[in-house]
């Protein structure tokens, strides 16, 4: 009998001790997880931005590509794509093959880089035709999350034609 009244003592003792967690311990966890939600959605937040800078940049490197194989097929005339900085196709005077490709080349660079044939952010130019060209384009990568203290990136490209 001795021993059944120390089973009914220690009952009411060990549940007064093990109520379930307090109001304290249940708020520092949401804290917790809370903070540890918020890290992921950032890191998320910046993977994103990287990947639509490095898309640019991709698209950037085909544009290049593409105005050195219009330069290659029409390589008589290779000096008269030199030009300097430019944003618009309609400041592109002429109706040479050159002066075709080169709007072409820059309405396709705003479309694909800057996301509309309206974009005024998205440039380029060429320079040292025939011998040395080199490809320059130019445009904003807010979208992108530029890391270097601007939002302005710009991709040089040189080729031999």
């Amino acid at each position: 009998m001795n021993r059944m009244n120390r089973n009914r003592r220690a009952g009411p003792v060990l549940r007064g001790r093990a109520q379930g967690m307090s109001l304290i311990e249940v708020l520092v966890s949401v804290l917790v997880l809370s903070l540890g939600l918020l890290g992921i959605a950032a890191m998320q937040s910046m993977a994103l931005r990287g990947g639509q800078s490095s898309l640019e940049s991709s698209q950037a490197v085909m544009q290049a590509s593409s105005i050195f194989e219009s330069m290659r097929s029409n390589r008589d005339n290779a000096a008269s794509y030199n030009t300097a900085k430019v944003c618009s196709a309609s400041s592109i005077t002429g109706t040479s093959l050159a002066a075709n490709d080169l709007k072409a080349w820059l309405t396709s660079m705003k479309t694909t880089i800057g996301g509309s044939a309206t974009d005024t952010t998205t440039c380029g130019q060429i320079s040292g035709c025939p011998a040395d060209c080199a490809v320059t384009i130019f445009w904003d990568d807010s979208r992108g999350g530029a890391d270097q203290g601007g939002s302005s990136r710009s991709l040089a490209v040189e080729a031999r034609i």
